[in-house]
Order: structure tokens, then sequence, then C-alpha cells
């Protein structure tokens, strides 16, 4: 083993004088060469017994990994210099790699986020894993309510709270919005919601995990012409200047009146047209947006709210739809296939 000790304090010695390339390239062969020093220890291998020849090889490996690594580092550092040919600026800018791109969904995000941010909304959180009263009772929505059955709704195998029910996997964002009036307390109130929410169902336009994004405006004088002016905002902002929305009389159970949302199609342009062929997007040059309405008076009462003083408007659309809608994405799925040839075209 003393061999190999004198070795490497002897290589540490004559690195310390390589100070230009060429000389370092001698050190390197006269230590690594094929008829360098450490290719001298191996041939005394032969020499030792079979027990010493493990840890005598360890130590030769060990050595020639260490002269490798100090040579290799000084010179990359001498290679920089000008003195050696060398044609790096350290001082520029490292070089820049690809980098994946943002899923397309989060993208949505937050451009739903800024366009609500502008007029006034606060972006708020609130569980995926609900109760049953924040999801339906709260919402005016009765325990016959078809979608209470597990065709439509995913429960957890859970215990059951004693005032708020069995919990699910909440199947939509509204479900904060009782939430949100007991954490303000007293209006006025501006929210938007954004979260995951479940439903099995599983096509071409259905996932059983989405995203839907939800408005929530309550205080004094709230009417339907505030709702519009509100949807026209986003829509103009969202799809284009070109693009527009209008309401079309529905149910739901927790807003009165209710409507549907419909944007001219991104297709057509609402002509039913495309290239002198009807569009097979849209069916009359309208494209459903999602659903929305006045607050139910007893959607207001079960967020302590007085509904003969307050009113209000509240709206939820899916995320996923909305992307769809403004490219054209004929198939839901494709978001979450992760096939990067889709999803770096956004």
């Amino acid at each position: 083993m003393a061999g190999i000790d004198d070795i490497r304090s002897q290589f540490n010695n004559e690195l310390k004088h390589a100070s230009d390339l060429d000389k370092l390239q001698l050190l390197e062969t006269s230590y690594l060469g094929r008829n360098g020093k450490i290719n001298a220890l191996l041939a005394e291998m032969k020499s030792k017994t079979p027990e010493e020849r493990k840890s005598y090889g360890q130590e030769i490996n060990e050595l020639k990994q260490s002269l490798t690594l100090q040579i290799t580092q000084l010179k990359t550092l001498l290679s920089t210099r000008k003195d050696q040919g060398g044609d790096v600026d350290v001082t520029l800018p490292g070089t820049v790699y690809p980098k994946g791109s943002i899923h397309l969904v989060s993208i949505a995000i937050e451009e739903i986020s800024r366009i609500y941010e502008k007029i006034g909304f606060i972006r708020t959180s609130y569980p995926e894993v609900e109760y049953e009263f924040f999801s339906f009772e709260s919402l005016n929505m009765p325990k016959s309510h078809a979608a209470r059955d597990d065709f439509e709704t995913s429960f957890i195998d859970a215990p059951v709270h004693s005032k708020w029910g069995k919990m699910l996997l909440t199947p939509h964002t509204s479900s904060g919005q009782v939430r949100e009036m007991w954490r303000v307390g007293k209006p006025p109130i501006r929210m938007i919601n954004i979260a995951k929410t479940y439903r099995p169902n599983w096509d071409a336009t259905h996932t059983p995990m989405f995203f839907q994004f939800e408005g929530l405006c309550v205080d004094e004088g709230i009417n339907i012409t505030h709702l519009k002016g509100t949807l026209d905002h986003f829509v103009k902002e969202y799809f284009g200047s070109d693009i527009e929305g209008r309401l079309r009389p529905h149910h739901f159970q927790f807003t009165e009146p209710s409507f549907e949302v419909d944007v001219t199609c991104t297709v057509c342009k609402g002509t039913t047209k495309v290239e002198g062929a009807k569009c097979k997007v849209c069916k009359s040059g309208w494209l459903e947006l999602g659903g929305t309405g006045m607050v139910h008076p007893n959607v207001l009462k079960a967020g302590k709210i007085d509904p003969k003083k307050y009113s209000g408007w509240a709206f939820g659309f899916g995320v996923e739809r909305v992307i769809m809608m403004k490219y054209g994405i004929d198939d839901i799925r494709n978001y979450y296939a992760g096939d990067i040839r889709f999803l770096e075209q956004f």
C-alpha cells in the first residue's frame, strides 16, 4: 500500500506545477496513460495473495478516480483562459435548455383569475372532500334530488357527520357558496372559486375529475343586468371581442331565475357555415357555456344572509369546456392523456 500513497503524494505535488494544458496533458499521460504509473501498480497485482488482491484493487481504483477528477477539473479551468486558446467567456449567461410547457388547464385558470381580478373578484379555495350539506342541502337540493344518486356523485366510505351528513368528492364548486357567505359574514361578496370537481363520467366530453370556476356576487340591489354585464366582460376578454354571449331560460335548484349561458360559436363565428359547409361544432351558431342565475333566497338563508335585504347571482362553468370552445378541441380526454404532441401546442 505504501506505493499507492507515494504516487498520490507525488501526483498532488506535480499537479500544482501544471500551469498550462500542455503540462497537464503530460501529467495525465504519466499517471493514467497505457504505460503510466496507475497501470504499473495494477501490474503488481499478480504478486499479491488472493486475500490482498481485493483491498489492493480497491485502493488503486479509488486513486485512479481521484486523479481523473482532479485532472478534469483543472483542464476545464485552464481551457477558459485566453492564453491557453480557450474561447469560453465565463461572464456570458449559461446555455438555455428547453423546458416543459405549462399545462393548458393551468394556463386557462390563471387567465380566468386575471380577468375577474380586474373587476374586483377575490380568488378563493374550498374543500374538494366535502359534506352533503354544503354540496346539496345548503343549495336548496332535497334528499330526493337526482344529483344525489350514486350514479352522479362520488360518496366516500367514511362516518356520517351528525350535522353535515355524508362525505363526498364535491361534484361542483357551488359547494363553496355558503362557505364564502359564512366567511365574509356581511356582503358585499365578490368570489371566484376555481377547483377540482368529481363526477363518475368518462367520455369525449366528460372526465371523472374536472375543473370548474364559480362566480358569486352578493350585495344590495344586485340584479340580472349586473350578471349579464359580468358575463359579457368574461366572454369578450377570454374568447375575443367578436364573440357575443346570451342568456337562455333554464332551471337550477340553487338559482331563481336560472339561465344557460351561450356564446357565439368560436369556429363559424355564428354563421353556422365553415367554408360553405354546415358547422360541425355548433347547432345554430351558439355554444353552451354553462349555468347561471340569481341566487335562490333559500341559499342566502343557508349562508346566514337576509334575502329581503340582499340579492346576488352565481355561475358555474367548466374550465376544460371553455378551453374546448376557445380552441376547438373535440375530446376532453386529450388534456389528461399525457401526449406531449398535444400539450406542447399550448
